[in-house]
């Protein structure tokens, strides 16, 4: 029978130890740390040939459950995933995973879709129930809310920096929900991430059934790895080797990032991965050995807001796992505003097809990659890849604002964003002070 991984803090990596599902219902371990696994199992035989979403996540996220649990969970992966992520070819040696089909239209919808589910799974077997604290710069906050409101014995407390998101991204952060509360907090999300983790170590607040709805959760985190699985197996059905390409991902907070280098550890490896950043980059400065581990910078506002974290959580899920050694080798760019909306232009220009300001920067970040490909393979530096996959994070429709600065005159629609739009609701004002957030929650709960 199979044994699933038992999930350790990164700050404890050889303590004892949880199940997956203390894991998801914790949030974070009792130390302030993140959920790792003791081991990383290796992904089920066959996975290059799985026909859907569905089917790519089941290969994935089997191996994370016992095998006399696993059925349960794996379902309610299939029935979250009912929506297309295809694969579009821009050129012979560029791709598209466009993951912004969902309900919210971002990448998140992925992971917060199947969290919901698994978490009232758990909340129903054991009688409990959880209030949720998210931290977004965007997307996340959304995503959680439209895929969590309504789950018996749940309610969510979305936090976002008040000057900090799109229009469309704060209609959707505020749409009222069932068991759904929206604070817009003055600063930026770095604070509202710390805000999450304070009180999560707030004495005041241990009575309170507190966990997160972040990537910081297991629960998020574990099924981003699925679509990483998913895009090498749609290239491998296009006939490109997965092991020769390179995996291109916008990157924020990391948990994406760090969802494909879980992904490449259980064995669906592409050559390498590039996180592609705006002017928010530590793993750019990391890398280079510029910064040292968690010596993350301010916050900077950029065109690519969903983007923007000077103190990605999932570093340390990256630093604790492979501190020295990925699993594939790993790269990092930065790109700023000019080279964002230009490559939003050149994209249309070239392809007829318009890009968020995040999916944008990924697309810099290839076509740089690319140039410095061919330069190593002139100077004996290795095979170059045969394929750049670049993760399409979030609907263009999202950000009308930035199309307009990209592309005067060409205008990009969505249904049900123009619904959110339509219909917008209110967020309660907050200060970034732990004592704040305390009062606003012990509130709700009384």
């Amino acid at each position: 029978m199979t044994v699933a991984p038992r999930f350790v803090s990164t700050r404890d990596v050889r303590g004892p130890g949880v199940t997956f599902e203390d894991a998801l219902l914790r949030g974070l371990a009792p130390d302030g740390g993140l959920y790792v696994p003791d081991r990383v199992p290796p992904i089920t035989p066959g996975w290059r040939a799985a026909p859907t979403l569905p089917a790519a996540a089941e290969a994935t996220l089997a191996p994370w459950f016992d095998e006399d649990e696993a059925a349960g969970w794996l379902a309610d992966a299939r029935a979250a995933l009912d929506f297309p992520v295809p694969l579009r070819r821009l050129d012979d040696e560029t791709w598209l995973l466009e993951l912004f089909h969902g309900p919210t239209r971002a990448f998140k919808d992925v992971a917060a879709r199947t969290l919901g589910r698994w978490w009232a799974r758990a909340l129903a077997r054991h009688g409990r129930e959880a209030l949720v604290l998210v931290a977004t710069s965007g997307d996340t906050g959304g995503a959680v809310a439209a895929g969590m409101a309504g789950v018996p014995g749940l309610r969510v407390v979305v936090l976002f920096p008040r000057d900090g998101v799109s229009p469309v991204q704060r209609a959707q952060l505020t749409a009222v929900r069932p068991g759904v509360h929206a604070f817009a907090v003055e600063g930026s999300f770095d604070d509202c991430q710390r805000l999450v983790k304070e009180a999560f170590r707030d004495p005041e607040l241990a009575d309170l059934p507190l966990t997160s709805a972040n990537s910081i959760n297991l629960g998020r985190w574990l099924p981003q790895a699925a679509f990483h699985t998913w895009g090498l197996a749609q290239l491998a059905r296009a006939g490109i080797d997965p092991a020769v390409a390179a995996v291109v991902v916008p990157s924020g907070n990391l948990g994406d990032l760090a969802a494909g280098l879980l992904a490449a550890g259980m064995g669906a490896a592409p050559a390498r991965f590039v996180a592609a950043h705006n002017a928010n980059a530590y793993l750019v400065e990391r890398l280079a050995g510029r910064r040292a581990p968690f010596d993350f910078p301010p916050t900077v506002a950029t065109l690519s807001n969903a983007m923007d974290v000077g103190a990605p959580s999932n570093y340390e899920r990256i630093h604790a796992l492979w501190p020295d050694d990925p699993p594939v080798p790993l790269a990092a760019e930065r790109v700023d505003d000019e080279a964002t909306l230009a490559r939003m232009a050149r994209t249309h220009e070239r392809y007829g097809v318009v890009v968020c300001p995040h999916t944008a920067v990924g697309l810099e970040a290839a076509a740089r990659d690319r140039v410095r490909a061919r330069d190593r393979v002139r100077s004996g530096g290795g095979r170059r890849p045969n394929a750049w996959l670049v993760l399409a994070t979030a609907h263009p429709a999202k950000f009308p604002e930035v199309v307009a600065r990209a592309l005067p005159g060409v205008s990009v629609e969505d249904p049900v964003l123009a619904a959110d739009l339509a219909d917008p609701g209110e967020a309660v004002p907050l200060a970034p002070a732990l004592g704040d957030l305390r009062r606003a929650l012990l509130a709700l709960c009384a």
